[in-house]
């Protein structure tokens, strides 16, 4: 083993998930800088290392210094020093005030930011509260590090000392000393097992009552996760026990005490065995069911009409002709509390709402349009010309007690509600939803019940159709305008489990490029986004091109299509790293989860416009609305210039690319292939074999959720 020593002067890369960083080192024998490889969690520039490792020649970068074990030190001399202190490492200290600090403190600096902090107020143009975020940033660092080093003694990413310190401070370590499992619930990416490590290293017994619970909620979480509310019992078992390796006489004795405690339902399901809840999504399930037959029963104050008559008038207003099953739609929609209107693509969908809407602002201006994403509601404000808004911000969400202001108390003030994009609204949400509908309103789903379901638990549409309790208009005729679209006729086909027309036809909206390899079709689908396109139909590659892949790994999943395209795209910005991902100004992403302060939901995509590596912030644009974000925030995004099909629900882009390969085999799905294609509106390209195509097609049985909510709902 050879041994090297230096100063850290930048970070190259540093994958935050594992802690794989490429850094160049300035050491004192050495007329050039030397490029170090090597696990180094929170390293900072302007840190001495001592290594130990091996010289290698990379094929692509040079020679490098392979670290295999490393002592670290502070920054020693004046230099190291403000390259530690302007690396961004502490929020409000960049490179002017580094320097600042360092010509005034010398050597000296690193010590007085531990001891006697308040001296910072001496330093020109550092105020109290400059000085005062300065001063709390340094001590948090401080205790991340030392949580790192905590986690890595369990093999634990140390890029989630970050996030565990944001939940529990000061009592970081303190807490998981206590009781481990408590990550496995509280932060995304920590699971069970990565928990039971720590536990089993701290001595925790096998049996013990915490590891077992923390198992079960675990598995339920898990469950939720793949769009199950509930799930049998057998098979829970079955899951625990191989998850834990004990007696399933133990697992069964602590879910009596959970169900005792209230933690978890238990219910007999008849032929179906007994099945087991999370307490909250069978709360959700029981209030779906109650709220809907509170709002069937409720009186609407709009007085009847002649719906026949009406339709008449709102056809010459607006000089359409509603077909027969549409003329069924609006009837129906016009008489019944509850109504559900589903059809495919180019059925007449926002034919009839905007019927509907006609004839009943005639009645009452008490209308709301919603929609549970912001480009499905802004795809309804512009075919209605009616405001129309997102769920969550109807709901209107209180900060300080944690939950939807518009609830039983506090009800909307609406005569008619219509839904779009019902099929992904999962169960939590409409459960908050039909709690601040009030009894006397009409209520109108519309959606495609052949769409992939929601993100989130549950299959709520589909229940809600199958359950027979409500009026349903299922539209199936294609309309003439849209049966000149091929990306409509091929829609309809793969639904009903025929094979797509591949040969284009002149002026094709719809086209089929065969690559037979992964790497073919990864090469092809960068062409197309980067050249191809964007020269012959002027699409800009960012804004109108959308690529959507089945899953996530491999060399067409999303995560190496996103690196890919980036380093077309986009390879020139002077990045940030976070959590293996690389940043920078100009970059497409997609908001991974709802952050109701800023009001970002899931499946929102933006672009970065700025970032300020001395306040550690970055500036983004969703919609043309600018939104800060901090360096900490960076793991609630993700890039995209490719997304997952079940992500871009609601959303369209005028060009949709998808690669369909045999490498996705496990997530060809019907109901998914379907749901990329209806996201094109006026070009889809699919790259790939037909092969796979036919396999999706084929496969119409996948993604069959566990719910309860059909037989709440028949039992009413």
């Amino acid at each position: 083993m050879d041994q090297l020593f230096g100063i850290v002067e930048r970070i190259t890369f540093q994958n935050e998930e594992n802690g794989f960083t490429v850094a160049k080192l300035k050491s004192p024998r050495k007329s050039d800088l030397v490029t170090i490889v090597g696990t180094f969690p929170g390293l900072q520039p302007g840190e001495s290392l001592r290594c130990v490792g091996k010289w290698k020649v990379n094929a692509s970068h040079g020679m490098q210094f392979e670290v295999e074990t490393y002592h670290l030190e502070a920054p020693s001399d004046l230099i190291g020093i403000q390259k530690y202190l302007e690396s961004g490492l502490i929020k409000g200290i960049g490179p002017k005030y580094a320097k600042r600090i360092v010509e005034a403190f010398g050597l000296q600096t690193l010590d007085i930011l531990d001891t006697t902090p308040e001296r910072l107020l001496s330093i020109s143009g550092i105020g109290k509260k400059r000085a005062e975020n300065i001063i709390s940033c340094w001590q948090a660092q401080k205790l991340i590090r030392k949580v790192m080093l905590f986690l890595s003694r369990y093999q634990i990413s140390p890029s989630y000392a970050q996030k565990l310190y944001k939940i529990y401070g000061d009592e970081c370590i303190e807490v998981l000393q206590e009781n481990p499992f408590v990550i496995a619930k509280q932060i995304p990416g920590i699971g069970f097992k990565k928990a039971d490590a720590i536990a089993e290293k701290m001595g925790i017994a096998k049996t013990a009552f915490q590891r077992i619970d923390s198992a079960i909620e675990f598995l339920l979480l898990e469950c939720a996760e793949s769009g199950h509310t509930c799930f049998p019992k057998e098979k829970l078992l079955t899951k625990a026990a191989e998850l834990l390796t004990i007696d399933p006489e133990c697992i069964i004795e602590r879910l009596l005490v959970l169900t005792a405690e209230g933690v978890i339902v238990e219910k007999n399901e008849e032929a179906g065995g007994n099945r087991i809840w999370l307490k909250g999504l069978h709360l959700c399930e029981l209030g779906i069911a109650r709220e809907l037959k509170r709002i069937a029963e409720g009186r609407s104050p709009l007085r009847k009409i002649d719906t026949q008559r009406a339709i008449d008038w709102v056809e010459e207003k607006l000089r359409i002709k509603l077909a027969p099953q549409q003329k069924a739609g609006v009837a129906s929609s016009c008489e019944e509390k509850i109504h559900i209107l589903t059809g495919g693509p180019g059925t007449g969908k926002s034919t009839i709402t905007k019927a509907i809407l006609t004839i009943t602002k005639t009645l009452t201006r008490g209308i709301i349009l919603a929609a549970p994403t912001g480009r499905a509601a802004k795809r309804m404000q512009e075919i209605t010309n009616y405001s129309a808004s997102t769920i969550h911000s109807l709901l209107s969400y209180d900060f300080i007690q944690k939950k939807f202001r518009k609830n039983h108390d506090n009800p909307l003030e609406c005569d008619l509600i219509i839904i779009d994009e019902a099929s992904m609204i999962d169960t939590p949400l409409m459960y908050h939803l039909l709690k601040a509908i009030p009894s006397k309103a009409r209520l109108i789903f519309v959606g495609d019940v052949n769409q992939l379901p929601s993100v989130g638990p549950g299959n709520v549409l589909k229940d809600l159709i199958n359950s027979l309790i409500f009026p349903v208009t299922a539209l199936t005729e294609i309309f003439r305008q849209a049966a000149g679209s091929q990306i409509i006729t091929n829609a309809h086909r793969i639904n009903r489990g025929e094979f797509p027309f591949l040969k284009p036809f002149p002026r094709s909206d719809f086209f089929f490029i065969k690559a037979e390899t992964a790497e073919e079709v990864l090469n092809t689908v960068i062409d197309l986004v980067c050249v191809r396109l964007p020269k012959k139909y002027h699409f800009d590659p960012i804004e109108k091109i959308q690529v959507l892949s089945p899953m996530k790994r491999g060399k067409i999943g999303t995560q190496n299509l996103n690196l890919s395209l980036q380093e077309k795209l986009n390879p020139k910005n002077e990045p940030i790293f976070h959590g293996g991902a690389r940043f920078a100004v100009g970059d497409k992403v997609m908001q991974m989860r709802n952050n109701y302060q800023k009001e970002i939901y899931n499946g929102d995509i933006g672009k970065i416009l700025h970032i300020d590596r001395e306040e550690q912030e970055l500036t983004l644009s969703f919609d043309k609305k600018e939104i800060l974000y901090t360096f900490y925030e960076l793991d609630e995004l993700s890039l995209a210039y490719a997304t997952s099909i079940h992500k871009y629900q609601g959303s369209e882009s005028p060009c949709i690319v998808i690669p369909i390969h045999t490498d996705h085999f496990m997530m060809l799905q019907r109901n998914l292939l379907y749901t990329g294609v209806t996201r094109g509106k006026k070009l889809v390209v699919l790259v790939g074999t037909p092969k796979a195509i036919a396999i999706a097609i084929a496969n119409e049985s996948a993604d069959q959720r566990e719910t309860g909510l059909c037989k709440e709902l028949t039992q009413l």
